[in-house]
């Protein structure tokens, strides 16, 4: 019994195997319409998800800030600020060790009594990080008005 081991092309076989420069360059198209087309869904969930974080925020300042009332009879002024729930002779009402920023990374305004006729108030100036803001985005968020729109 003999094997063959002939090592010689075989003529019927054209090119080797791989994608050319125009199938690439169609594929890299596909995926850029698809980007084009997700993306900005995606940019917009994520700044839904930081107004709805901010919001959270600020509700559990308020909680915090009604333990600090019953603790010390009154609530922080504004120059003692949201560190007074952290830095102070009593306790730590916050369950943390700072106070932390916006989801924008911007500090929330904190004053006591407030301008809105409140025994205190909580602002996050939204996305633009600037008092008002028409943008939905860049609405400014209200301690005194937590349901409004998202």
């Amino acid at each position: 019994m003999k094997i063959n081991f002939d090592r010689r092309e075989n003529p019927k076989r054209t090119r080797q195997g791989g994608f050319t420069l125009l199938e690439l360059m169609v594929v890299i198209v596909i995926i850029a319409l698809l980007a084009a087309i997700v993306m900005p869904r995606f940019l917009g969930a994520t700044d839904k998800a930081r107004v709805g974080a901010a919001k959270a925020q600020i509700s559990s300042f308020k909680q915090a800030l009604g333990l600090y009332k019953l603790e010390f009879k009154k609530y922080p002024t504004t120059s003692e600020g949201l560190e007074a729930l952290v830095n102070n002779e009593q306790e730590n009402f916050l369950d943390q060790d700072n106070i932390p920023k916006d989801p924008w990374d911007n500090d929330y305004v904190y004053t006591s009594p407030g301008t809105q006729n409140h025994d205190f108030e909580i602002v996050s100036y939204g996305a633009d990080g600037q008092p008002g803001g028409a943008d939905k985005f860049d609405k400014d968020i209200v301690s005194w008005d937590l349901q409004g729109e998202d």
